[in-house]
């Protein structure tokens, strides 16, 4: 299945990026889920796009409101006084923020309580909207390589250009020669080596092109193990659930 443009006519008129970009997640993670995954280790789809804040605080009502209604009985079923919410007082200050959009797959291993290993980004038009955004991504990207976590990083939107590859590279300081044509589309794995006198970054870089294919690249685990993650296969199964032409 070549890759598609998914932010131009004819495709943007007739799909939403942001399904597809889930579905793809989907079937990122089942692949790993399935075939590829050590047995401790299991993938888990995270999506957030836009604003979530109302429905956080829905949810924290209904079960804060679940809670106050199981805190005001004790065993035998006796009236016991509420417990009492604290409220700190008003801040000094207010920080402007950025929550960067997350279209990822993260990994865990499960042995001695889950613990994140890796992940793999999918990125939106938002994430390469004005340099706050892209500083933010790049920054939750190397928060990821700096606690040792894998990473895969892929880039097939066409409606902005801004490489983010470019933008964490800049950000870690580490020299030109790490840098990618600013224009392209592109997929990178990062396998970071935490050893006693050994720490650095592995890099595999795949550049991309719309009618093209996308690659296999190494996605790193803890233990300094890989898994080769076929993105291409991935893409193909999420074309066909979401009935897009090819």
């Amino acid at each position: 299945m070549p890759l598609l443009d998914h932010f131009h006519p004819p495709l943007r008129t007739e799909r939403h990026w942001e399904s597809f970009h889930a579905l793809w997640a989907t079937t990122i993670a089942e692949t790993l889920n399935e075939t590829l995954l050590p047995e401790a280790y299991f993938a888990e789809v995270h999506v957030h796009v836009g604003s979530r804040v109302k429905i956080d605080v829905a949810t924290f009502e209904e079960s804060q409101g679940a809670f106050d209604r199981d805190a005001n009985r004790d065993e035998g079923g006796i009236a016991i006084a509420p417990v009492q919410a604290w409220a700190p007082p008003v801040p000094d200050l207010s920080m402007p923020a950025i929550f960067p959009d997350s279209l990822e797959v993260l990994i865990f291993n499960n042995e001695g309580g889950p613990t994140l290993v890796a992940a793999v980004e999918l990125i939106s038009p938002a994430n390469k909207d004005r340099p706050a955004y892209r500083r933010a991504f790049a920054a939750k990207c190397a928060s990821y390589l700096q606690q040792g976590i894998g990473l895969i990083i892929v880039d097939i939107v066409t409606d902005r250009r801004d490489n983010l590859h470019n933008e964490l590279v800049e950000l870690s300081g580490v020299g030109s020669e790490f840098i990618l044509p600013p224009n392209d589309l592109y997929a990178v794995a990062y396998r970071p080596i935490r050893q006693p006198n050994v720490e650095r970054i592995d890099i595999w870089r795949a550049p991309l092109s719309i009618g093209g294919r996308l690659p296999v690249l190494p996605l790193a685990l803890d233990k300094q193990v890989c898994v080769p993650l076929d993105l291409d296969g991935a893409y193909r199964q999420a074309c066909k659930m979401g009935r897009l032409p090819g």
